[in-house]
């Protein structure tokens, strides 16, 4: 539980790379709002769930859906994997809600190893710090689409499968940004000390004075509203003060041990797709109700959509 505390307390494919325009491009998608972009969308820009890297956090007001990024940190997400199915969190807690910050969960005496829960088969206790990737490894096979707009965390930042990253070409290296909805496991003060039993989620002003500091592991893809909506925890950086007070987890489950009638129907937009581009300069370029249009959006000012799997359709009677 105090692993995160000590830390935080402390601080497809692209042809082509997108051209940032001085001026709103002359195109008939600007004049379209982002709900008649996404309505003309072919069902080509849309993709499913990953049933290997999805995770389905059950809890009494409803699910939320998490996304891992193994690309990103693969030797996390094999834990995570492995806890899940073990089922590791299952009748565990939300331990802590800090406004404006972070929601986290977790096994609430995993401070003391007489009362901590024991680790499923398969799941390592220690593993190496994944707080960034070689940026080789965030290139074509994984669609990285570039952001032109300019920001000052990082030198280059964009989306790659869904994932907000930021990355410097100097150091020749990435990760995955601290935006709003991005998942991180939580750490003490040693640099190896998480291992994905902790994980929080951004809910607050994109903290990205966490990103490199901090394993991110993923992203929540549905369900935000559960995890954001919660009562806030006491002045203990917002973990709650009373057992009575922590939000139950009925059980995290992995998609792929899913029955498939149980899996939800659902689909996300491609990042590396004309839709997903078309959306950015919507953001961008703003008009109707907007007297000023800020021809600007940075990595964490837009969130992925996601949608129910339409109907398939049907044959000409």
């Amino acid at each position: 539980m105090k692993h995160l505390a000590l830390a935080l307390a402390t601080a497809g494919l692209l042809s082509s790379v997108l051209a940032a325009p001085k001026t709103a491009p002359k195109s008939g998608a600007l004049k379209m709002t982002a709900q008649q972009i996404l309505a003309a969308s072919p069902a080509s820009d849309w993709r499913g769930l990953d049933p290997e890297n999805t995770l389905l956090m059950d809890l009494a007001t409803g699910q939320v859906i998490i996304e891992l990024a193994p690309r990103f940190a693969p030797a996390h997400a094999a834990n995570i994997r492995a806890l899940a199915r073990g089922g590791y969190w299952d009748g565990l807690a939300i331990l802590r809600v800090q406004d404006n910050f972070v929601t986290q969960w977790g096994d609430p005496d995993g401070d003391d190893a007489a009362k901590a829960k024991p680790l499923p088969a398969g799941v390592n206790a220690k593993l190496p710090a994944e707080f960034s990737v070689p940026l080789d490894r965030v290139g074509k096979d994984a669609g990285f689409a570039k952001l032109p707009d300019i920001e000052g965390w990082a030198p280059r930042t964009g989306f790659a499968g869904g994932m907000p990253v930021a990355a410097d070409p100097k150091a020749g290296k990435a990760w995955l940004a601290h935006c709003y909805g991005v998942v991180g496991a939580g750490r003490s003060d040693a640099v190896d000390s998480s291992n994905g039993t902790e994980l929080y989620v951004v809910i607050g002003q994109a903290p990205r004075g966490l990103d490199l500091n901090i394993t991110t592991v993923g992203r929540v893809l549905k369900g935000m509203e559960l995890l954001s909506g919660l009562p806030r925890g006491g002045a203990a950086m917002g973990f709650y003060d009373k057992p009575e007070q922590r939000t139950g987890i009925q059980r995290i489950r992995l998609l792929a041990e899913v029955p498939a009638t149980e899996r939800p129907a659902l689909q996300v937009l491609r990042t590396e797709s004309a839709t997903w581009t078309q959306l950015l300069d919507a953001r961008r370029y703003r008009g109707g109700w907007f007297v000023h249009s800020p021809g600007y959006i940075d990595v964490c000012s837009a969130s992925v959509p996601t949608r129910p799997i339409p109907p398939a359709p049907q044959p000409p009677k």
